[in-house]
């Protein structure tokens, strides 16, 4: 055997292996398998439990905010029975952070946990894409209602946004208003609709409306309409583990690096870094830095890529699911991807620093060059060597103890104490530590999390009454846990010793 044969092989059993993780492969149900882990079967309901979070950390949030611009007697530095000088919304935000029991834990969880909820919305959405989902016979609405269920929770986060009013917060609102005013035809009743008449009372009132009653209602419809996965009873344990362990790494980093609350707004006297949106509006926000690009422009570029992505069903009419058999979306999808990542960050180091068209040539050149290289050459080894059975060909044989489908069962182990029990008790011992420091939730949710683990991962019965051990996938949890504990050791050790 050639060395080149060699290289192809073990190419093409990579690729293979992957497919399997990612659920690439033809003809699988959508649905992780009983006793291994396949996270991309898992996305959407990780974005579950992440708005899970947020329904209840902001529920708790609303019995102590008040969404007024006005003064109040709120107790937010000023003497008791004084009218404060700073509006309302913003008394009773410093109120939940400085005077209600563990108020800053919780307004920095949920304000991370937003954060949190759209990454996985975005992993989710390109998860889809590059699997080919609304490929699958009736999931071309389902599809859509998936990218109306990401503009929605990027209009939760810039909602909720303006709700601490913060100066910052105040004028990220104002910039964001003014790229959504640009859009043509439909620009000016948005931006009409989150103003309203106008006043700071009536745009706080409007955004506080969307956030709280109309968006999360929108959402809840879509939820409905989009969801297409089976959930099999093992499926619980999964999500139960991992939402614990999730709380968990989230309480714990919010203690370690709790949110500092700005001034308020109309405080005129405080110095202001420059004005830009959250980050997930950075990239539209540094087009407009673009010599020659108006807001217009930057907002008609934005439209076109959620036009594309309502359109993606209707476009691609292939056959074909593999990302490899799909050369054309296979760049569009990476070109896309590295554009946002490049915009994001590059607005985040220069906000608001002009772009002549040479330098944006330079900076974006290679992420379309080098990608359709890359493309181009993977695509014509693929086709010499597998081109014409792209479709037909099953996955090669898999080592014994791998699952191929959700019935298959892996041999039993043997020894008292197996690798992802001992990873796990592990990390149930450094979570002690985190009661040591005092962080008694984090340790809760985490001590929770690892018992459910325990408890999945001795579970023998498998789907038709067989039995055998969960497989190598459980090992992956047990990993993270043990990894997000010792970061967590590190950090609150790191910050005792400064």
């Amino acid at each position: 055997m050639t060395f080149e044969q060699r290289f192809n092989r073990a190419m093409d059993r990579i690729w293979s292996w992957f497919g399997r993780q990612v659920g690439w492969a033809e003809g699988r149900p959508e649905v992780p398998h009983e006793g291994g882990f396949q996270p991309s079967a898992l996305t959407g309901a990780f974005v579950l439990a992440a708005v899970a979070y947020q329904i209840v950390s902001g529920g708790l949030l609303l019995l102590y905010y008040q969404p007024s611009v006005y003064p109040t007697l709120t107790l937010c530095g000023q003497a008791s029975g004084v009218v404060s000088s700073s509006p309302a919304a913003w008394c009773s935000t410093y109120y939940i952070v400085h005077s209600v029991p563990m108020g800053g834990v919780l307004l920095t969880t949920h304000l991370y946990g937003a954060y949190v909820v759209i990454f996985l919305m975005l992993v989710h959405l390109f998860r889809g894409y590059y699997v080919g989902t609304y490929k699958r016979p009736g999931r071309a609405f389902s599809w859509v209602a998936g990218v109306a269920l990401l503009l929605l929770t990027l209009g939760m986060g810039f909602t909720g946004y303006l709700l601490t009013y913060t100066q910052l917060s105040y004028n990220a609102t104002s910039v964001s208003i003014t790229l959504v005013q640009a859009l043509p035809v439909v620009g000016p009743s948005l931006a009409s609709l989150m103003t309203g008449d106008g006043t700071p009372q009536s745009l706080l009132s409007r955004m506080f409306a969307l956030h709280v009653i109309l968006f999360p209602g929108a959402i809840a419809v879509l939820v409905f309409l989009h969801k297409r996965t089976t959930l099999y009873p093992r499926v619980y344990l999964t999500l139960a583990k991992w939402g614990l362990l999730y709380v968990g790494v989230l309480v714990a980093v919010a203690t370690a690096w709790p949110w500092q609350l700005p001034t308020y707004a109309g405080n005129l006297g405080a110095t202001q870094p420059v004005t830009v949106p959250a980050w997930y509006f950075l990239w539209v926000f540094k087009l407009v830095d673009f010599i020659g690009v108006t807001p217009a422009d930057a907002m008609l570029f934005a439209a076109a890529v959620v036009l594309f992505l309502c359109l993606l069903p209707f476009i691609d009419r292939s056959h074909r699911f593999r990302p490899r058999d799909r050369p054309v979306f296979l760049f569009l999808g990476n070109s896309l991807l590295g554009f946002f990542v490049l915009m994001t960050a590059w607005g985040d180091l220069a906000p608001g620093v002009p772009i002549t068209p040479t330098e944006a040539a330079v900076r974006l050149g290679p992420v379309v060059g080098v990608n359709a290289l890359a493309v181009a050459l993977f695509y014509g080894r693929y086709r010499r060597s597998w081109g014409q059975n792209a479709i037909v060909v099953p996955p090669l044989a898999e080592p014994a103890g791998v699952r191929t489908d959700s019935r298959a069962v892996a041999p039993v182990r043997s020894g008292p104490v197996t690798l992802p029990t001992l990873l796990s008790l592990l990390a149930l011992i450094g979570s002690l530590f985190l009661l040591a420091f005092g962080l008694l939730l984090p340790f809760l949710c985490l001590m929770a999390a690892i018992f459910v683990g325990l408890a999945e991962s001795t579970r023998t019965t498998g789907p038709e009454g067989r039995t055998g051990s969960p497989g190598q996938g459980t090992l992956v949890f047990p990993l993270v846990a043990l990894s997000a504990v010792a970061a967590l050791l590190v950090a609150l050790v790191m910050a005792v010793v400064a």
